[in-house]
């Protein structure tokens, strides 16, 4: 999966929650893990361990919480 498209796709996913009350960054990895498939979530993980470029502050740290909650199988 070509990362680029990862990154913008999750930047959209937190531009979107950073307008919504409460915790966007829990909003922002809710709305991840619910609709991205394992292998997207997992390609997401593999970008964020090598430097995450391109991810904006709520997008990065909403990946961080999810790699932190699922298992590192496979990365």
């Amino acid at each position: 999966m070509d990362h680029d498209r990862l990154v913008k796709m999750a930047n959209q996913i937190a531009t979107f929650f950073a307008t919504q009350p409460g915790d966007q960054v829990k909003a922002t990895a809710d709305h991840i893990r619910s609709f991205w498939d394992p292998r997207m979530r997992k390609a997401i993980a593999l970008h964020v361990e090598a430097g995450g470029d391109g991810l904006d502050p709520q997008a990065l740290s909403a990946v961080r919480r999810l790699m932190a909650a699922e298992p590192a199988e496979g990365r």
